[in-house]
């Protein structure tokens, strides 16, 4: 079986989040979310930058039927995953922030390398 985190989510609450915020990673390089929801976020993206570098039809479908604007599809094959050529996986860094005000929890700067 698959792991993973359930985030405190109804499954297509989850689902819906994640593909929003892998989309957002790959639109604007960053985003700043918590340190659970960013792993997430990263595996997921590590694989939408890897079907990027297969860049055959079948993967670009693929990305097209997760990642929410075409686009941002589009931007990933043509100009992301072909400065990923040399580098297998590792296509993200996770930076630490300080606490959020409101309620403690964790912040972090997701970005591409």
């Amino acid at each position: 079986m698959a792991e993973y985190r359930k985030l405190g989510r109804a499954s297509a609450h989850r689902d819906l989040m994640l593909r929003n915020q892998v989309t957002s990673l790959l639109k604007h390089g960053k985003i700043q979310t918590t340190v659970t929801r960013a792993k997430e976020t990263k595996r997921i993206a590590e694989k939408m930058i890897t079907l990027g570098k297969r860049g055959d039809l079948h993967a670009r479908r693929q990305a097209l039927a997760y990642i929410t604007e075409e686009t941002v599809v589009k931007n990933l094959f043509d100009e992301i995953a072909p400065k990923y050529v040399e580098r297998n996986g590792g296509y993200t860094r996770i930076l630490r922030l300080e606490p959020r005000k409101g309620d403690g929890a964790e912040m972090v700067i997701l970005e591409l390398v």
